[in-house]
């Protein structure tokens, strides 16, 4: 066998069986559940009387529809009728397909892509799995993971296979080191700017250079988090010696002599071999990125923050000019205008893309002994998973956020999307660290600029959208 990718490696590992159709039967190591795009997958198994294959793999925790305020009321505190439903059919198929679960009263439960790496559960060199897209911000472990739908979610369990389709490889490679300010999240934004939300559709993205290298493991989930923004449905990063330190000792990694014999196969197994070759390459300075701020509807339609909009007559053709016209209107901008200073109504710190103790600290950072302005009607700050909090707790960083004039909420998705309590009103502008700003999203007529933690911080000081650096 010749030179292989990471993805190759993953992909021939898992393979069972080749197709008639031209696809691959992949064995699935994990599966991760959440209350969304499972109950169609439980009611299909009891009505065919089967049972998952392995309920080892699997964990199951409520994210989406979770309130973030009274969780101490557990599922009666829940007030819309479909929220709480969900949940509670969750809890309910959950014992009865004796799936593992981090039910809301446990300080375990929080987003499925916060939960998984933070247990063990996900773990380098394999295949993961769940209903939901930002699936790929497994893939920051040398794992192989995207999202599915429904019935794929009904397929994994019953069968703990998949039937896929091999995708091309696209290798982004990042020079140099971030100048003060620049984050994981504006590396993200840059290259699907550059790329386009379609840039990587077909393709597996690798990250990798001197820039990713020196990332810690919670850049690295961003980063492959937000993958799936440049069209791709895979995001991946080699494995390495931070990942190494990141895995031990967590709740289901391996121990004692499985651990060695692990690290031993991950070492040598789960990168790319050095005459691989990539379907597309990229490269990208470090030096070049600044702070990033979406303009428009698409996180595609980004900038940096010191820049101004671009103007009509540089679309590069007639439906790009059709979309970008769209969303100014949408957004209330006008070709050419700068985003500093841009006043705000609500900022929101939290997401699967950015809710994990390195972003609450970098938040925190920039807040300390300041104050959210008087322009912002509301400040949220949601950790990812109770772990999450806790930690942050034990550091006094929930004491900063609430001096600063922020709200400190229970996990979940939270105003990320508008499926729970914490939504946009009709016209509200809102700094968010999440990872889609479409029309919508956080709510109907809600305006969403995407930026890191600590420019988030920033926008709630300034009131404003503005440059961190100036902080």
């Amino acid at each position: 066998m010749g030179a292989q990718t990471l993805y190759d490696k993953l992909w021939d590992i898992h393979r069972v069986e080749e197709l008639p159709d031209g696809s691959t039967l992949l064995y699935i190591d994990r599966h991760l559940l959440h209350e969304v795009t499972s109950p169609q997958a439980f009611s299909n198994l009891r009505l065919a009387q089967r049972k998952p294959w392995r309920v080892d793999t699997s964990l199951a925790t409520p994210d989406h529809n979770v309130p973030t305020l009274s969780r101490e009321q557990g599922i009666n505190g829940i007030t819309d009728h479909i929220a709480r439903q969900q949940i509670a059919v969750l809890e309910s198929n959950s014992r009865e397909f004796n799936i593992p679960l981090f039910a809301l009263d446990d300080i375990r439960q929080g987003i499925v892509h916060v939960v998984g790496p933070e247990q063990g559960l996900t773990l380098p060199g394999m295949t993961l799995v769940c209903g939901d897209s930002h699936t790929a911000t497994h893939g920051a472990f040398a794992a192989l993971a995207h999202g599915i739908g429904s019935s794929e979610v009904e397929h994994v369990l019953a069968t703990q296979t998949l039937r896929s389709r091999k995708l091309k490889n696209f290798r982004i490679r990042v020079e140099g080191r971030l100048v003060l300010g620049v984050s994981a999240k504006d590396v993200a934004l840059y290259i699907i700017g550059t790329i386009g939300s379609a840039g990587g559709s077909g393709h597996a993205l690798e990250f990798c250079g001197p820039t990713i290298d020196a990332m810690s493991m919670e850049a690295r989930m961003t980063l492959c988090n937000m993958s799936i923004e440049a069209g791709a449905r895979v995001g991946l990063i080699g494995y390495d010696s931070v990942t190494e330190q990141y895995v031990r000792g967590r709740p289901l990694a391996p121990n004692a002599a499985q651990w060695d014999a692990a690290v031993d196969y991950w070492r040598t197994t789960l990168h790319s071999d050095a005459d691989a070759q990539f379907d597309q390459e990229l490269v990208i300075q470090a030096e070049d990125i600044a702070p990033q701020v979406t303009w428009g509807t698409s996180p595609e339609m980004v900038m940096p923050i010191n820049g101004r909009l671009p103007t009509l007559g540089m679309a590069r053709d007639a439906l790009q000019r059709q979309d970008w016209e769209r969303a100014l209107a949408y957004m209330d901008l006008q070709p050419g205008q700068a985003l500093a200073g841009l006043p705000l109504d609500r900022i929101f710190i939290g997401s699967c893309t950015n809710a994990r103790i390195e972003d609450l600290r970098a938040a925190a950072e920039v807040l300390r002994g300041r104050r959210v302005h008087d322009r912002i009607s509301q400040a949220l700050v949601v950790p990812g998973s109770g772990l999450v909090r806790m930690q942050a707790e034990r550091e006094g960083l929930d004491r900063i956020f609430k001096d600063a004039g922020f709200e400190w909420r229970s996990p979940g998705c939270s105003m990320c999307l508008g499926m729970n309590a914490d939504r946009l009103s009709p016209g509200e502008r809102c700094a968010a660290t999440s990872n889609r700003n479409f029309e919508g999203r956080q709510g109907k007529g809600g305006r969403t600029h995407l930026v890191s933690p600590a420019m988030a911080a920033a926008a709630a000081v300034a009131g404003e959208l503005t440059d961190l650096r100036s902080l």
